[in-house]
């Protein structure tokens, strides 16, 4: 099937890849041109485990196009997928700028029945909205899907592949049965397209994600209450794990969500309740205990240090919003470094892959090494930002004989208090 893509951003070039490898046409277009000709040349903006190999091999075996020229893309397909930005607006609202632009430029230029796929994260009702704006632009008939994305940065292309579950919002048994076509491939053994009406599979995509950021503030939460009270949240936390009701996952203690979805959708969702006149006091719960974490683990620092850092020497480890990804949307990171900067401390970071967003952001503010143990080399303290594979088992004699006050402050409760105690270092984390 011939398909357009319409957006290149991390959403928009994992999901035109994959659809490719199924052997479908697939022309990926944005409007930066700079992106679309490092595009043609291999040169991938983001980092996705697998994503690199996968536009490769379909650039070769000429499945995967770019281009500027949305206009021509959109007349050469049948279903134009829709994956701009969505980002937050100042009151915490989702900006549709982008979406309603492009769903305009596709009403100027279809030339027969297409089916329009939502593919950007949107508030309830979007579709609804670009159906009737496209109507008084389009010549021809068509039809507007949602169909949300359910990407893990660090494993996009493998749930694009293997989904849990397939979600489109139609209201069209012709729309439906393109999207059926679409995504049969990706379900040989077990069908799990699940069919819905376009609101509900909006609001699906926000819930969620809201849950999966209330898990995370939820056990956040439970851990700052165990370290008042003595407990460890390691054990409660196996010992809730293994209730099936519960399960084991989004139940790790550290510094908070991140990214470009869990911050966004919560604060959109927060706005959409708003705007309806409902509650959301959960929701809102759930945002001010995700920043909150951040600034109490810096109070851990200023304490252990009897708020007095200026001078001190952090070594960083971790950047990004989490492994897998060189992604800084909405990273802890961020909050942590300036804060640490602003009461003078001096910071040194290592991070696989954010060290170029990093750089970015920070600029010349922060020194950046090349290497996990090149970075403790004069460092006062060891902070652990980032869970990535590489820092899980490190070889903590050297650490200790690296850095001066024997210290590791572990903003993702990755290390044993006990084995690190043996080791002669001093352990800071949260709810133990």
């Amino acid at each position: 099937m011939k398909i357009c893509i319409i957006g290149t951003g991390y959403v928009g070039l994992v999901a035109g890849t994959c659809l490719a490898d199924m052997g479908n046409s697939v022309i990926c277009v944005d409007n930066n041109i700079e992106k679309i000709e490092k595009l043609k040349k291999g040169i991938i903006p983001i980092y996705e485990p697998g994503l690199s190999e996968l536009i490769n091999n379909n650039v070769k075996e000429n499945r995967l196009f770019f281009s500027t020229d949305l206009k021509n893309a959109v007349k050469e397909s049948k279903v134009c997928f829709i994956a701009v930005a969505t980002p937050q607006d100042k009151d915490g609202s989702c900006d549709l700028k982008a979406v309603i632009e492009v769903a305009k430029q596709i009403a100027e230029n279809l030339n027969e029945y297409k089916v329009i796929v939502n593919k950007s994260t949107v508030p309830v009702g979007t579709a609804e909205k670009l159906n009737q704006i496209m109507k008084t632009i389009a010549k021809v008939p068509f039809d507007v899907v949602s169909n949300p994305e359910f990407l893990k940065q660090g494993a996009a292309v493998d749930d694009f592949l293997s989904p849990d579950r397939v979600i489109i919002g139609s209201n069209s048994e012709k729309a439906s049965n393109i999207m059926k076509e679409i995504y049969a491939p990706y379900f040989k053994t077990a069908n799990r397209m699940i069919f819905m009406d376009v609101k509900s599979a909006e609001m699906t995509k926000y819930v969620a994600n809201a849950f999966l950021a209330t898990k995370i503030s939820f056990i956040n939460e439970m851990a700052n209450i165990c370290t008042k009270v003595g407990a460890d949240i390691e054990q409660v936390r196996i010992g809730i794990s293994t209730d099936t009701r519960i399960g084991n996952k989004f139940l790790f203690p550290g510094i908070g969500y991140g990214g470009s979805c869990f911050p966004k959708d919560v604060s959109a969702l927060i706005s959409v309740a708003k705007e309806n006149e409902c509650s959301s006091n959960i929701l809102e719960a759930t945002k001010m205990v995700n920043e909150n974490q951040r600034r109490l683990f810096v109070e851990k620092i200023l304490q252990y240090y009897k708020n007095n850092i200026k001078g001190k020497i952090f070594a960083i480890w971790g950047l990004s919003f989490k492994p897998k990804t060189n992604d800084m949307r909405e990273a802890p990171s961020i909050t942590i470094i300036n804060k640490l900067i602003e009461h003078g401390a001096i910071v040194k970071a290592y991070d696989p892959q954010a060290m170029d967003c990093a750089k970015n952001i920070f600029l010349e503010s922060i020194e950046y090494l090349g290497s996990a143990y090149e970075v403790l080399d004069n460092a006062d303290a060891l902070i652990l930002l980032t869970e990535w594979n590489e820092f899980r088992h490190p070889d903590f004699d050297v650490i200790k004989s690296k850095i001066k006050d024997k210290v590791i402050f572990d903003g993702r409760n990755q290390y044993n208090k006990v084995q690190l105690k043996n080791k002669g270092l001093k352990y800071i984390c949260f709810g133990i």
